[in-house]
């Protein structure tokens, strides 16, 4: 078995970013610019955001900081991203989910401007990306497809098994793996899939994305197989300072033993949504996906 290492793997990522930035603003471009609007509270919101600000230091982005108490409604908040949308400075933004209930976060997503859509939500960009066109591809899939690439695991033919189908990982997901680049047969399974045991037994590449902690066990994955596992639900623990740890949607030690390859909870997914949110900015910033 072995450790697909997003960490590690994220880390290169950025140091190739980084040397792009360095390029773009040693001719006189200004540095990329990302902004991240934040709506209340949230711990696992927070964590984030602040992991992005960090990245965005690492590999010499500006970035910026907006901040909402629960109760902004959402006629101001659809303001700040109209405002955001016009800022010539900001080149991509994002609208940390989840939002408070009296929120659409469907109409704030589709207010975003699709040039700066660097979350890849915008139905123009997922559009764009069903049918192969340039765009800004969700930030978690994509992140799994570059992790498949730079591991150089096998995906052309194989079964691949997505377990969820959310706008913001099953769905893409499922389309990123069958298009030319990865050439993965696909079947999305979700709670209403009545034979999923069957289904996840026959997956050379199963794909965990339904936030449900160590919902896939032993039993479910087949010897040899290529196990990623999407999930980060905080959980309470007496273990940890903070009160809590993160689990995946993987019993990893029950499946890891069966595995040719797994990711690990935290450390395998995560940084990889990070850094492909630091390459659609910086695609944004050189207007390579809308001239």
């Amino acid at each position: 078995m072995i450790l697909l290492d997003g960490k590690m793997t994220s880390a290169e990522l950025k140091a190739e970013i980084a040397e792009e930035v360095k390029v773009l603003t040693s001719g006189g471009r200004k540095a990329p610019h990302l902004a991240a609007v934040l709506v209340g509270h949230d711990g696992g919101s927070e964590s984030y955001v602040a992991f992005k600000m960090k990245d965005c230091a690492e590999v010499g982005f500006k970035s910026s900081l907006v901040r909402f108490e629960d109760d902004v409604t959402e006629e101001e908040l659809l303001a700040k991203v109209d405002e955001l949308n016009n800022d010539d400075d900001v080149d991509g933004f994002i609208v940390q989910l989840p939002l408070p209930k009296h929120i659409s976060e469907q109409k704030i997503i589709e207010a975003i401007d699709p040039k700066k859509d660097v979350d890849g939500f915008h139905p123009i960009n997922v559009g764009r990306m069903v049918i192969g066109l340039p765009c800004f591809v969700s930030a978690t899939p994509d992140g799994i497809v570059d992790l498949l690439k730079r591991y150089n695991i096998e995906t052309s033919g194989k079964n691949c098994v997505v377990v969820g189908r959310s706008n913001i990982v099953g769905r893409p997901l499922s389309v990123l793996m069958s298009q030319k680049a990865m050439n993965a047969t696909v079947t999305v399974a979700h709670s209403r899939t009545k034979n999923l045991k069957e289904l996840c037994t026959s997956a050379d590449i199963l794909i965990a994305a339904l936030g449900s902690p160590e919902f896939i066990k032993g039993d479910m994955v087949k010897e040899g197989a290529v196990v990623i596992d999407v999930g980060t639900t905080r959980v309470k623990s007496d273990k940890t300072k903070s009160g809590f740890k993160l689990k995946g949607d993987v019993a990893f030690d029950e499946v890891a033993e069966k595995c040719s390859y797994i990711t690990p909870v935290p450390g395998g997914v995560g940084p990889m949504t990070r850094v492909s949110l630091l390459k659609n900015t910086l695609l944004a910033a050189k207007k390579e996906i809308y001239s």
